[in-house]
């Protein structure tokens, strides 16, 4: 019997040991689901037990939870830029130095530069058939409407269907338009200014008192037209500029019909992997659920305990269990790696009257927009690789959503560009229990361009510092956003500048709601100086790269507009009634 026994024990380590040898050889196919606004207390692995979540909960209960997860910019389009690139949104020009944090139109000419590398383009390189389906945010065109300088397809996707920009309030009739009040009234200031300059230029010139080329009065009347069609554009044509559907370079739906794009996304999603299904393939799920307007399908409505903003979560949790099932039917779900998160924290200034429209943070300080508080940047991450990574365990160490570059190249056999800095560590040695630390020592928190915290991870002693040097005014006080307005600032009158800085031990106070100081903790002043220098030695690895996200590049640009007919003549519905229910 003993004999038997170690036999039995020899045979089953050796199989054990070669299957998961051979899954981990072998390339795994990479599917990627990312949320838009999600907070960290939406779905029910993270403790909420009132929005129905069963779909991410069996991913989190299959594989490994991550508790402190952090997005690299508490915005989507920044947010988004770092977790394609697994480096901070100051290095590639994503971070804005002005109150413009995000692109505002398809017909802007910012966006993730062409010289940056996604880690698409790294798993094509590999070998994979790459795939994004929903919200890109990373701009569209640079020079001309068709240069596609910042599409998908340039930066390493074979495939792409759905939004090259946002949704917005705009994309749905009868909503309160979220086009940057601010910027609409910039713009018509500008035309007004261009306008009566244009009227003294002409008015001096025909009576001679100004000597001045007809020329220049041209140049300055080409200005004004434009500021005054960008200003007229975002009035009555947001829906048409923006809210459409592209599939690779075609656009498809302009505007696009919100109560199919559900039914779109999941359909095309489910196309891609059963036509890859001999693999290897990524797949990035780039879900426009749960940005406002919160357009839910009827067979959603209403059925949550949280309003619009619950039923547009279990939407897209159904989306994600669909899109599970046909791994399953595929017979991939063992070779499958798949992750889970949001692409930063839920949105608490988002209301209407006295409904929330925006997503629950948990115990976390703060929401989206929030560059150094909690709240706007610790975000869910699920883990699933049955047979490689170990199912229901939960890891508490600080990772990044940059670490998902690193992480999917290595498992892909790529080799990570060694001509710039990578700021995301590969996450397998963690995920599968190999090491027990996680690589970031110091994680920067940025709010556009400025710095606001530094989060320290000790590892010798286990403490998670975190040093505030920027916080927002809330409004009201004590309120925990900034509800006088959308989001709340980076710089300007509507922060708070500290020095010292405060500083919180996250281990111990992971809510962020007792500040220590030198009288309360005896390692502050050392503290303070580690972080210190660690923002000095970050600082130099920086360098000066175009702002992508300047007043210029943001501005509306007729002659970028993505165009499905004669432009200004742009609408269409290549889509039809095809899509059938699944």
């Amino acid at each position: 019997f003993r004999r038997y026994l170690l036999t039995a024990l020899t045979s089953c380590l050796f199989w054990n040991t070669f299957g998961l040898s051979a899954a981990m050889d072998s390339k795994p196919n990479i599917l990627l689901f990312l949320a838009d606004d999600l907070g960290i207390g939406d779905i029910g692995c993270y403790g909420n037990n009132t929005i129905r979540t069963p779909n991410i909960d069996r991913l989190a209960r299959g594989g490994v939870k991550l508790t402190q997860h952090i997005a690299a910019a508490p915005l989507c389009a920044p947010s988004r830029a770092a977790f394609l690139t697994g480096r901070y949104p100051i290095r590639s020009g994503m971070a804005s130095s002005n109150r413009y944090r995000a692109l505002q139109w398809n017909a802007g000419s910012g966006g993730l530069p062409a010289n940056e590398t996604t880690f698409a383009r790294l798993l094509q390189q590999q070998g994979y058939t790459t795939g994004l389906i929903g919200k890109w945010h990373q701009g569209v065109n640079c020079e001309s409407f068709n240069d596609h300088c910042h599409h998908p397809l340039n930066h390493g996707f074979d495939y792409f269907y759905g939004m090259p920009f946002t949704l917005l309030n705009n994309c749905q009739e009868n909503k309160p338009p979220e086009l940057d009040v601010a910027l609409q009234a910039k713009l018509w200031l500008y035309a007004q200014i261009i306008s009566l300059a244009v009227l003294t230029l002409t008015a001096g010139k025909l009576t001679g008192l100004i000597s001045i080329r007809w020329k220049i009065i041209a140049c300055f009347t080409l200005a004004g037209s434009l500021f005054f069609i960008s200003w007229y554009s975002s009035y009555g044509f947001v829906q048409y500029w923006n809210c459409i559907l592209m599939r690779n370079h075609d656009v498809t739906e302009q505007p696009m019909r919100l109560e199919r794009t559900a039914s779109h996304m999941l359909k095309e999603a489910v196309s891609f992997i059963k036509r890859n299904r001999h693999g290897p393939f990524l797949l990035f799920v780039s879900f426009l659920h749960v940005h406002t307007p919160l357009f839910t399908t009827a067979k959603f409505l209403g059925k949550s305990r949280h309003g619009l903003y619950g039923d547009n979560v279990e939407e897209m949790d159904w989306m994600v269990g669909k899109i599970l099932d046909s791994l399953d039917k595929e017979g991939l779900k063992n070779h499958t790696f798949t992750y889970f998160a949001s692409d930063h924290g839920g949105h608490l200034e988002a209301q209407d009257g006295s409904a929330q429209l925006g997503g629950w943070n948990g115990i976390y300080k703060g929401g989206k927009g929030m560059g150094g508080w909690e709240g706007g940047i610790r975000v869910p991450g699920v883990f699933r690789w049955p047979g490689v990574l170990p199912a229901g365990i939960v890891i508490d160490e600080p990772t990044s959503l940059m670490d998902i570059y690193p992480t999917v190249v290595h498992l892909a056999g790529g080799i990570l560009p060694q001509d710039r800095v990578i700021d995301g560590r590969n996450l397998v040695p963690l995920l599968r229990g190999r090491a027990q630390k996680s690589e970031h020592e110091f994680l920067f928190h940025y709010c556009g361009s400025y710095l606001h915290a530094v989060r320290w991870h000790q590892k010798d002693s286990g403490a998670i510092w975190k040093a505030h040097y920027v916080t927002p005014v809330f409004h009201p006080l004590g309120a925990g956003a900034c509800y006088d307005r959308g989001f709340c600032p980076c710089f300007g009158e509507g922060v708070t500048h500290h020095d010292p800085p405060l500083l919180f031990d996250l281990s111990r106070d992971p809510s962020e709601a007792k500040p220590l100081s030198a009288d309360t903790e005896p390692l502050f002043d050392a503290v303070i100086r580690k972080i210190g220098r660690a923002i000095e030695e970050h600082r130099r690895t920086l360098t000066p790269v175009p702002e992508q996200l300047s007043f210029y590049n943001v501005v509306w640009k007729p002659w970028l507009q993505p165009c499905c007919g004669t432009f200004p003549f742009c609408w269409c519905d290549k889509e039809g009634d095809s899509t059938q229910s699944l």
